[in-house]
């Protein structure tokens, strides 16, 4: 039996550019619970990011000006959500739910009424430009993938041989003791929501620009929830993060891969819908492995009062 070589390369390179965005998003979040603070708004981050991309490349004529444009957006989120749970002591979840039911309405709303269409803008004719990618013998592979390797590697050193990385995972391990030795609990938490808000926000507006150069209702299409189980998974180490959202990048990739193929689509009925479960299945399998392996940061989700 032998190995079709090219297609395994196809998927490699799909799989990878898949990769990214849930690595993006999960490595800044992992980066925020560690300092205590848990966001499940990413969905909702990822996905007003990547309209907010959209709409600033359409506008301002290039690609690179939408990465900008969602690094940006995710930074506003950030600060709401960090200002809600951190300054005000409000219930973590529940700003975070409450950031992915306005990201819901606010996309197909300002899509309609700035664009007057329903579905998707722009037009598959229209072009942002060309971004940059890095050429392979079976298909273009997106610079964000090296860069999103190098951003995991990064993080796992920040937080792990640095006198910040310290702040942090003292503010989420025992933010009493962190502020008793000197360490500012909310500024190190606010900074670390910043950090993680804005990953995702670039992590949204490359899925518009880049990968699919166009914004539609659902375009992260529950990515930022599988970042969050990405999280759990990776027992909040950045590198194991990196390897989950490489998993989750191969179940995607390899089912996008075999959508395409003709033989698939006529044997098994309503193909698109059973295989792109693929990934939430795997999912599911991965988180049940995890629980009960990883420890969450202990004040991970809890507002701290100084007393």
């Amino acid at each position: 039996m032998s190995v079709d070589l090219n297609a395994v390369g196809v998927i490699s390179v799909i799989s990878l550019d898949l990769m990214v965005p849930i690595a993006l998003t999960a490595v800044g979040e992992i980066f925020a619970e560690k300092a205590g603070v848990v966001n499940i708004g990413l969905e909702g981050i990822m996905l007003t990011s990547a309209w907010f991309a959209v709409f600033v490349a359409w506008y301002g004529g290039s690609p690179y000006l939408g990465f900008i444009g969602g690094l940006v957006m995710g930074l506003a989120f950030g600060t709401l959500h960090s200002v809600l749970s951190v300054r005000l002591k409000g219930d973590q979840i529940i700003s975070g739910i409450g950031i992915n039911i306005f990201a819901l309405g606010f996309v197909p709303f300002a899509t309609f009424g700035l664009w007057h269409v329903g579905g998707v803008f722009p037009p598959v004719s229209f072009s942002f430009g060309r971004v940059e990618e890095i050429q392979t013998p079976w298909a273009p592979l997106s610079y964000f993938v090296p860069g999103t390797v190098i951003t995991a590697f990064i993080f796992w050193y920040i937080l792990y041989r640095t006198r910040w990385g310290y702040q942090v995972r003292a503010t989420g391990e025992n933010p009493e003791a962190a502020d008793a030795v000197g360490i500012n609990v909310d500024r190190t938490r606010i900074m670390s929501v910043l950090v993680g808000s804005a990953l995702a926000g670039l992590a949204g507006a490359y899925l518009s620009i880049d990968v699919v150069g166009q914004i539609t209702k659902d375009i992260s299409a529950g990515r930022g929830f599988i970042a969050l189980a990405t999280v759990v998974f990776s027992g909040w180490n950045p590198l194991v993060g990196l390897l989950g959202a490489v998993v989750f990048g191969y179940s995607q990739g390899t089912a996008n891969w075999f959508i395409g193929v003709p033989a698939v689509r006529n044997a098994i009925p309503n193909a698109d819908y059973l295989l792109n479960a693929i990934p939430f299945v795997v999912t599911l399998v991965v988180v049940a492995i995890a629980l009960g392996r990883t420890r969450a940061p202990k004040a991970i989700g809890t507002p701290y009062k100084r007393e």
